[in-house]
């Protein structure tokens, strides 16, 4: 039988490389092994644990969360055809910015490894210590944060560092000014109760992982447009070898990402399939709790969302394009490409 218990060393364990992850004279994580394959960091333990998690939960009856990135798979501003036509039109900014941006929300995601999380078994019935769900603060967790910050203090990137090199691979160094991620748009209900039977912590905890699944999954479509945009061959032609190597590194960000996926829809099945004791004494399914939870996150991320964000990035295009020497064709080449 698979072992299920595992040390935050094991989980935070790395393959042995036989090339260190290298661009541009500047040390990222993961490396890659005898036979060339990209392998990615933390992987060594944390994948074979996964494996052994989910065959567990699955001989419990349960089974891993099944929403994919296609629940997203709506409206976007801009599409990679209207990037494209961005580009082709000496107007890189656009792209640049989406470069920069996602960058920074990587680095972000390094609070994973800093922030205090509740612990799950106070409020669960079941014993939690041979599934995921109960090594989220043994290493699971900050091995995420580590992959989205990496380890500044040992010189080594992370997909925020990844996205810069690919940035200025593409485009070279400072090609348009620097740019901050926009400010979130808030849900009209952020703030109330969803869960209201638990503590307000595990609720957190909860919406934290599911947000964090929606945050993957949009970011995994943005990031096949990304690679799809650098590998076509009639832009950024003064620097193609960049651009396909920028690609590359993406497709390597994607590998990580993989594991975060599997993870999260790991750690929501887990908690589907557990009992929750609730705030007067009583018990509620996992099932109940976080699929009522998900519902709201759903509609709002797939519906109410991209609609207000697609406008906003409207008006930001139209600005831009409406400054090109030949604005009128621009646009209608833009609109076409939608």
């Amino acid at each position: 039988m698979a072992r299920l218990v595992y040390s935050q060393d094991e989980l935070l364990a790395d393959h042995t490389y036989a090339e260190q992850h290298m661009v541009c004279g500047q040390r990222l994580h993961g490396g890659f092994l005898k036979d060339g394959a990209y392998q990615p960091p933390r992987s060594l333990v944390r994948e074979p644990a996964l494996d052994a998690w989910e065959a567990a939960l699955q001989a419990r009856g349960g089974k891993a969360f099944g929403a994919t990135a296609q629940l997203l798979d709506g409206v976007r501003m801009p599409t990679a055809a209207q990037q494209l036509v961005l580009l082709r039109n000496g107007l890189g900014e656009s792209f640049w910015n989406s470069l920069t941006i996602t960058g920074k929300i990587e680095a972000r995601g390094r609070l994973l490894a800093e922030m205090t999380f509740p612990d799950l078994q106070d409020v669960i019935v079941e014993n939690i210590s041979e599934m995921a769900i109960g090594h989220l603060k043994k290493g699971l967790l900050l091995a995420h944060g580590l992959d989205e910050g990496g380890e500044p203090d040992n010189g080594i990137g992370g997909h925020d560092a990844m996205w810069f090199a690919a940035r200025d691979l593409a485009f070279g160094e400072g090609a348009f000014p620097d740019v901050d991620p926009p400010e979130n748009i808030g849900r009209p209900d952020a703030g109330t109760r969803l869960v209201p039977e638990v503590p307000a912590e595990i609720e957190g905890m909860v919406s934290f992982l599911a947000n964090l699944l929606i945050i993957e999954f949009r970011a995994e479509l943005g990031f096949a447009d990304s690679q799809h945009i650098l590998r076509t061959s009639d832009v950024f032609r003064n620097r193609r070898e960049g651009a396909e190597l920028a690609a590359e590194i993406i497709g390597r960000i994607r590998v990580d990402e993989e594991i975060h996926v599997r993870s999260l829809n790991i750690y929501l099945g887990e908690l589907r399939s557990v009992t929750f004791q609730t705030i007067d004494g009583a018990t509620v399914s996992g099932a109940a709790l976080i699929d009522r939870f998900w519902a709201g996150l759903v509609h709002w991320a797939t519906v109410k969302q991209p609609a207000i964000a697609a406008a906003e990035q409207r008006k930001v295009l139209e600005d831009r394009i409406a400054k090109h020497t030949d604005a009128g064709r621009v646009l209608a080449e833009f609109d076409a490409a939608a």
